[in-house]
């Protein structure tokens, strides 16, 4: 049997985008007021540079770190939160996932497709028809159970999650279709509403349906999520509908980003995925209990027990997934 060589990455392509990307930002940080705006600005900056190592090493976007801050910390709008996230990835996941292409990372190609032409779908549907309707307090919400049940699903899945070797293969229009579905709905419902999600949604269907290695399964998370803010980016600045303060604190946090998401994905090569997934699952548990403490007086009991009802309802989908990838993995291993 003759062994394959392992493809030869091409750096340099990822050293060209550092150099055009700090260009520009160095060209827009000389106008008037906008050294001092990123400066006013720092502590999104440092928290940041930890978001933005979650961002490349996890399938948790760097606005699952940035929306939480600017929340819950800083006490700041939600849509800025939301808008936050799309700004900062489409540098962040953006440089992460030039990276993982001069790197010549493998990707599961024919989901990621699929889930890119239905977020070029659902993304303008849920920015224009469905984000203007939801209140601030639901977007903390269901960005607290959203991320609150992906953390909880680490916490008691990660030795079976971190023990997948390569990737189960169906069928490539059935994988192209599934993610054509996966991407309209999570684009649309998660991602114009929170800034987040697509990532999360295309991961949990890798590693529960197709018990994809996490090899495979983040850098493929990283690249969809990285697409899908470049173009919420574009439809934003297209309706002109940005928050006020995205830009100021995308100026501080967006130098940090463009080297912190590579650097996630080169060290947690050398560390390992698991201690970071843990960790990074444990910060999206206490940032839902968070959220449900800080907004108590607004929820009530019962609109705290909602939440947790719907925590539960997101981990019984993704056990059901994982039963269905059990299922669908038996029916390929007879057919073999």
């Amino acid at each position: 049997m003759s062994i394959q060589p392992k493809p030869r990455p091409h750096l340099w392509v990822w050293l060209l985008w550092l150099v055009i990307f700090y260009g520009v930002w160095l060209f827009l940080i000389q106008a008037e007021g906008a050294w001092a705006a990123a400066k006013d600005h720092w502590p999104i900056a440092l928290a940041m540079a930890i978001g933005s190592y979650a961002a490349g090493s996890t399938p948790m976007g760097g606005g699952t770190v940035g929306f939480p801050v600017l929340v819950l910390l800083f006490d700041l709008p939600a849509s800025l939160g939301r808008d936050f996230s799309f700004a900062v990835q489409s540098i962040g996941m953006v440089s992460a996932s030039i990276f993982i292409f001069a790197r010549r990372q493998p990707l599961a190609w024919p989901i990621l497709k699929g889930a890119m032409l239905g977020a070029l779908i659902g993304t303008p549907i849920g920015i224009v028809f469905i984000a203007p309707f939801v209140a601030d307090l639901w977007i903390k919400i269901i960005f607290a159970v959203l991320w609150g049940s992906f953390g909880l699903l680490h916490l008691y899945r990660i030795d079976e999650i971190a023990g997948h070797s390569g990737m189960t293969d169906f069928n490539e229009r059935w994988d192209i279709r599934l993610g054509l579905m996966l991407g309209i709905l999570s684009s649309a419902l998660a991602v114009a509403v929170t800034g987040v999600g697509i990532d999360m949604v295309i991961y949990a269907a890798l590693v529960l349906l197709c018990r994809a290695d996490l090899k495979i399964a983040i850098p493929t998370s990283v690249v969809i999520m990285a697409m899908n803010s470049i173009y919420g980016v574009v439809i934003k600045s297209a309706l002109g509908n940005w928050q006020e303060g995205v830009y100021e604190n995308w100026l501080a946090a967006a130098p940090v980003v463009a080297l912190g998401a590579p650097l996630g994905v080169f060290i947690v090569g050398l560390i390992g995925r698991k201690p970071t997934l843990l960790v990074v699952a444990a910060l999206c548990v206490g940032q839902f209990i968070w959220t449900c403490f800080s907004e108590y007086q607004a929820l009530g009991w019962l609109g705290v027990l909602g939440a947790v009802a719907a925590v539960a309802i997101c981990l019984l989908g993704f056990e059901k997934l994982r039963a269905w990838g059990a299922v669908l993995v038996g029916q390929s291993k007879e057919n073999v």
